[in-house]
């Protein structure tokens, strides 16, 4: 699945979110909307990651789903 996938279904791909990156409240994941940058950086943010660890997360997130 491509990110503008993801994007489109978001309210439909927060449970997957939700069950891949459990640390992301309801309120964060509802404030990313989508939006594949912003994810990136909560998830850098909440668990200490590199920029790049977080995009390959996201990566591995896309080839999943």
């Amino acid at each position: 699945m491509n990110w503008d996938q993801i994007s489109g279904k978001w309210k439909e791909m927060t449970g997957s979110v939700k069950a891949k990156w459990g640390d992301l409240t309801d309120d964060e994941i509802a404030e990313i909307d989508g939006n594949r940058e912003a994810l990136e950086g909560k998830i850098q943010a909440k668990y200490g990651k590199t920029k790049e660890q977080a995009k390959a997360e996201v990566d591995a997130f896309l080839n999943d789903n």
